[in-house]
């Protein structure tokens, strides 16, 4: 897990703008700290998930727009749609606890009791309902328009639910660049620049994956992860001579410096594997 540096100064500014709420800065800290342990859970959400699927998932870090959990599911609809979906569960598992307490505020008596901490339990009960509306938008790539593409991943097939999803978004970013001028929010306009660089990398992303499902296909080997046949041409670059080749018509050794590869990556879903497995696993032709 990793704290990007600007998310220090976010917190110095949240925590000095927040001074007249409670009538200690103890509780401003303590709030920040409770954003942050909200956040690392739903992203702790997304990382658990992914290997319970079995995809990878290493890094988690923390910064002033969120967190960013480092996922890498297997490429299979269901795989993504639950490693996406269980950052968000988080904040719902969290919502009716948070809901609870902050009911039996009144009838206990802590309103006049401890001020401080009823305050406390309504700012968590707003962070909580806040971030999982946010991140249920279906904008790309929040969490709503991943759950969106892995939805659509079911009918539509790998490219173009990707590239339905990055339209979507291109959508709702719009929105989100009137929201920021109408309250002049900076925030929200750093914001909208993030999702309108990744809405734009979903969609080349998206045309990238439609070209490659088109390709000619090698017989007899697929994908272990994604079960997609490789495509048929000099895709592949070798490390060392920097020579381009078809590492499936020469068995994996580079045509020009002999160069034996112990590892052959997919172009479909990114995953990399010794041939000898490709040759184990049946072929089922990809889907666009």
């Amino acid at each position: 897990m990793y704290l990007h540096w600007s998310w220090f100064l976010v917190a110095a500014y949240g925590i000095s703008s927040r001074t007249t709420v409670y009538s200690s800065p103890v509780w401003n800290v303590l709030e920040y700290l409770l954003l942050f342990a909200i956040v690392l859970m739903h992203e702790f959400g997304h990382a658990l998930a992914c290997r319970q699927v079995g995809g990878r998932a290493d890094q988690i870090v923390l910064w002033p727009l969120g967190g960013v959990a480092d996922v890498d599911p297997p490429q299979r609809p269901g795989a993504m749609l639950w490693s996406i979906a269980a950052g968000p569960l988080v904040n719902v598992v969290l919502f009716p606890v948070l809901t609870i307490l902050l009911k039996l505020a009144k009838p206990l008596g802590w309103g006049e009791a401890m001020p401080n901490a009823v305050e406390f339990l309504r700012a968590l009960w707003i962070i909580n309902f806040g971030l999982l509306i946010f991140n249920l938008l279906p904008i790309y790539p929040l969490d709503g328009g991943q759950i969106l593409r892995s939805l659509l991943w079911f009918v539509l097939g790998r490219a173009r639910s990707l590239m339905v999803a990055s339209i979507v978004g291109f959508v709702g970013v719009a929105g989100l660049i009137l929201v920021a001028l109408w309250t002049r929010s900076v925030w929200f306009g750093i914001l909208s620049a993030f999702i309108l660089m990744n809405c734009w990398s979903g969609l080349r992303q998206a045309r990238a994956l439609a070209r490659i499902a088109k390709l000619p296909r090698h017989g007899g080997f697929a994908c272990p992860s994604c079960q997609s046949p490789p495509p048929r041409g000099e895709f592949w670059v070798c490390g060392q001579c920097q020579t381009r080749f078809d590492t499936f018509a020469t068995r994996a050794v580079c045509p020009q410096c002999g160069a034996q590869f112990d590892m052959t990556r997919c172009l479909d879903c990114g995953s990399s594997h010794p041939l000898s497995e490709w040759m184990t696993a049946a072929p089922v032709p990809p889907r666009l």
